[in-house]
């Protein structure tokens, strides 16, 4: 199987790199700083096992790689950077790709169905960091990341089983399931609190603002008649596979948008999680404050090059209760 990971960060990094030790054919694409580091010296991947070098190779666009049909694009940039990918892959890559997103939110399998017509979504729980140019971490013990995946909107195919069954073999769990947007919207959930966490300190409010953050999430997605998987079901999929854990000598960075703050990347993905909440509201007639709050704080902090945990949960919460 022939996979091209478009936007090799964090995610991006963990899974092509793992791909590529398992002898898969990845090519990662990349920008800047990061590229040149993948190109000049290859992608150094540390998790509590030790650090390895791997030769990927590693391109700047997807018009240096002589797409084919049947050939696998995963899509794991942030969603903000999605429709430029998309237009560079309809311009360059032939309509018979599949197209996966692996990717936080459920808007990009939206965008990517209007170009291709073999789309998948891919749930992705992998506690990652990509802080510093040509270097990934993956955090999580006994496997680095769980990727079950399904096509789009709903249903599995031999693609899907393939793509898991090259996922196991790079040492992931993954499993094909036709009902793959249950899992992404309830991880969606999970994701609500990136933001916060973003913005704000750990200060003892943090919690406080976290649970207004869900309880809007989950009315939302309630008014909008939108199943997920339970709570107790997500915690089963992962329990003793999943674990977080500190490498030795490694800084644990945040989520993926206080990430993107500390690197100063000029954009987070807020609009496509505490944002797809506000949008359900909108549409159903919920209220939604505190996420509307989050939203333009995360986009402030964008414009203002603010760094993470600039904020206080006391002071984010005394402007809601102005």
């Amino acid at each position: 199987m022939r996979v091209l990971v478009y936007g090799a960060g964090a995610i991006g990094g963990v899974i092509g790199g793992r791909l590529f030790q398992a002898d898969h054919d990845v090519t990662l694409v990349a920008r800047g700083e990061h590229l040149a580091a993948l190109q000049s010296r290859g992608l150094e991947l540390v998790d509590a096992r030790g650090r390895v070098v791997l030769p990927v190779p590693a391109v700047g666009h997807p018009s240096e790689v002589a797409l084919a049909d049947g050939d696998v694009v995963l899509l794991t940039m942030k969603s903000q950077d999605t429709a430029a990918a998309l237009q560079a892959l309809i311009t360059h890559a032939p309509a018979g790709i599949n197209v996966v997103c692996a990717q936080n939110g459920v808007e990009n399998e939206r965008l990517a169905l209007r170009s291709f017509a073999d789309v998948y979504a891919l749930n992705v729980i992998c506690p990652a960091t990509h802080l510093q140019p040509g270097v990934v971490v993956a955090h999580s013990q006994p496997v680095n990341g769980q990727f079950d995946l399904g096509r789009y909107p709903a249903g599995s195919d031999a693609t899907a089983e393939a793509l898991a069954g090259a996922l196991r073999s790079a040492g992931f769990d993954s499993e094909a399931r036709p009902d793959i947007l249950r899992w992404k919207y309830r991880k969606l959930m999970l994701n609500l609190v990136n933001v916060a966490l973003a913005v704000c300190d750990e200060s003892p409010e943090l919690p406080d603002l976290v649970r207004l953050l869900r309880a809007e999430g989950a009315a939302a997605l309630a008014a909008a008649g939108i199943d997920t998987v339970s709570i107790e079901e997500d915690k089963a999929r992962r329990a003793g596979r999943i674990e977080s854990r500190d490498i030795e000598g490694v800084p644990r960075g945040g989520g993926s948008t206080w990430q993107s703050l500390a690197r100063g990347t000029g954009s987070v993905e807020t609009d496509y999680l505490t944002g797809e909440v506000v949008l359900l509201g909108r549409l159903h007639g919920v209220p939604t404050p505190a996420s509307e709050l989050l939203q333009r704080l995360a986009h402030r902090a964008v414009a203002e090059r603010l760094p993470p945990g600039h904020l206080s949960a006391a002071e984010v919460l005394a402007q809601l209760d102005d």
